[in-house]
């Protein structure tokens, strides 16, 4: 699928946490087409497009959601933050990304997240959840606390109602309030590589997403590596922009 230039308009702009906050686009259906995993790139001015994951599935709407973290010290990211004003047109090009959801494997599922992240990970339960809904999903979420597991109440919900769903946040600092109740929802102290380390796993049996800083996604891939992992069965796109030096 190659990749287009279009302009769509913003339908909806919400808050999600007190650093991140949600966008919707419109644009035209044919033109707005995707695979669950892929990403587009936001243009901020002539010289600088901003990549972002998508994080709804594709329904022939010509709708897209996308999950943004401010950070108000950055000058690129308060003007982005004041591009993106409801009813606003932006150009964007589309898609991007090889990390694609792969429908004709029925192997379980490891998702690995930090912080927004998930929204890449939002897009691949999304599309399983309805195309492959007896496949075994296993998110781990990771954010330096409570505050940045923004859909939290999304991730714990989708665990309490699908027996095939589990929910596993990691954070680095220590909860003050217990997690949503459910079998398939807990939680985790530490860093995530470290706390992949700790689990019992079985990841050469599975197909395995990461989504994350290359530092964050590498450290991960040594944990899983060394626990028997198929690595032609990860996916994350740390490998087309940031290739590990051998």
């Amino acid at each position: 699928m190659s990749a287009r230039t279009l302009t769509c308009q913003v339908t909806e702009v919400e808050n999600l946490s007190a650093d991140v906050f949600g966008v919707r686009l419109l644009g035209r259906a044919e033109a707005m087409q995707y695979a669950p995993g892929q990403y587009l790139e936001l243009k901020l001015d002539e010289n600088t497009w901003v990549p972002f994951s998508i994080a709804s599935v594709d329904r022939g709407e010509g709708l897209i959601e996308l999950h943004i973290q401010h950070w108000p010290e950055r000058d690129s990211s308060v003007r982005l933050r004041e591009m993106l004003q409801v009813a606003s047109q932006v150009t964007l090009r589309l898609p991007g990304g090889e990390s694609v959801l792969d429908l004709d494997s029925q192997r379980p599922l490891i998702l690995i997240a930090a912080a927004t992240g998930f929204s890449q990970m939002k897009a691949i339960i999304e599309a399983v959840l309805h195309e492959q809904p007896e496949r075994e999903i296993s998110l781990w979420w990771a954010a330096r606390g409570r505050q940045d597991l923004y859909l939290e109440q999304l991730a714990s919900h989708w665990a309490q109602t699908h027996t095939n769903f589990s929910f596993h946040a990691v954070t680095e600092l220590p909860l003050e309030e217990p997690l949503a109740v459910g079998e398939r929802i807990s939680h985790h102290h530490g860093r995530i590589d470290q706390v992949l380390k700790a689990a019992e796993m079985a990841p050469e049996t599975c197909d395995v997403y990461i989504s994350g800083s290359p530092g964050m996604v590498y450290a991960c891939l040594d944990v899983l590596e060394a626990k028997g992992i198929t690595l032609e069965r990860v996916f994350s796109d740390v490998f087309a922009y940031a290739p590990r030096t051998p």
